[in-house]
């Protein structure tokens, strides 16, 4: 039988619910990090999407537990940093997941939306190294994988400059903790997602209707935006952190990879 290439390790994936029904990037990691052998510890501050996550996994034959913490406040993520080590002794893979938009250009967004934008983003993973990586250090192992976007390097039609700030910023983060903790057997590295079809597409609906007219033409839009033709999916994302967080990706690090289907490619078109 072929040994799954994450066998015996444990990941913390924080935002491992999903929005809406189907599979968003943090729910599909989650599971694919079990079905490549982890165990999983799932948080999301909605325990019941968190459960739904670690229900499935269970269900398949793996090990999860669910925690509820919101990611912005220091101490539940310090307590879900513990409640991993008390529960599997160890935190081998460190998932970054949670993200927001709010949309509104330099005049128009509200500075609660700026700040708020910028503790889920940037904040929430610096907190979660900053209680994880002591853990790594000591085990003299470890890998994060902090979800960014490809607007850390591009506009878009939309007006989102505390979601592009954010994840530029995330990048950054990435690379210096890369670096700074390389010594230790630790690895750092981004995923920028391009074009993904997940629940949190149909989650701002005047959006939704103001770019686009119906969500019918928001999914013909995006996919006609693609060099694919078509958006990718969660378990794009998944899979490469799948590998990023496996051995097979033991060279690599500090890295921005990009899941876009090549759109970083292109010259933008509106």
């Amino acid at each position: 039988m072929k040994t799954k290439p994450l066998n015996g390790r444990v990941a913390l994936v924080l935002g491992a619910g999903s929005c809406g029904e189907g599979w968003g990037n943090g729910k599909a990691a989650a599971v694919a990090y079990a079905r490549a052998g982890a165990k999983v510890v799932a948080v999301d501050i909605n325990f019941e999407a968190a459960c739904e996550t670690a229900d499935i996994i269970q269900r398949e034959g793996g090990l999860s537990l669910a925690l509820q913490a919101n990611v912005v406040d220091a101490g539940e993520v310090r307590s879900a940093v513990e409640r991993t080590v008390t529960e599997f002794g160890s935190i081998d893979i460190l998932h970054n997941n949670v993200g927001i938009c709010r949309v509104g250009d330099p005049v128009t967004l509200s500075e609660e939306d700026w700040d708020l934008s910028m503790d889920s983003n940037l904040k929430s993973v610096f907190l979660a190294c900053k209680y994880a990586l002591p853990v790594m250090v000591d085990q003299g192992r470890g890998v994060i994988i902090n979800i960014s976007s490809i607007l850390s390097r591009r506009v878009s039609q939309y007006d989102q400059i505390a979601y592009y700030a954010s994840k530029a910023a995330l990048d950054h983060l990435s690379s210096a903790i890369a670096v700074k903790y390389a010594p230790h057997g630790i690895r750092c590295n981004a995923i920028l997602p391009g074009l993904i079809h997940t629940p949190l597409l149909y989650a701002n609906k005047s959006v939704i209707e103001d770019s686009h007219g119906s969500l019918e033409q928001m999914v013909i839009d995006r996919d006609a935006m693609s060099p694919t033709g078509k958006m990718g999916t969660a378990w794009d994302i998944a899979e490469a952190s799948v590998f990023l967080a496996s051995d097979s990706a033991r060279y690599i690090n500090g890295v921005q990879l990009p899941v876009d289907g090549g759109l970083l490619n292109m010259q933008y078109r509106g």
